[in-house]
């Protein structure tokens, strides 16, 4: 009988230390993601607009960006 020569270890990398890996990238992306939408929230709830002639805003129209100035 032919004998098995393979190494099954529980630290392979597809067993149980390719799930550690698998699971520290992807709670790495997380925290990446996190923290940068932390800081555009930041970001932009600092930065004040003023509206100019809001009487000729239209519906859907692309010049509206002609009507708001950031006030720093």
């Amino acid at each position: 009988m032919a004998e098995n020569k393979t190494r099954r270890m529980c630290f392979n990398i597809n067993g149980l230390l390719g799930g550690i890996i698998a699971t520290v990238l992807l709670l790495s992306v997380l925290v990446f993601l996190t923290i940068n939408a932390i800081a555009v929230q930041q970001k932009n709830a600092t930065t004040f607009y003023k509206l100019n002639d809001a009487s000729n805003i239209q519906m859907k129209s692309t010049d509206n960006i002609k009507h708001y100035q950031v006030v720093k």
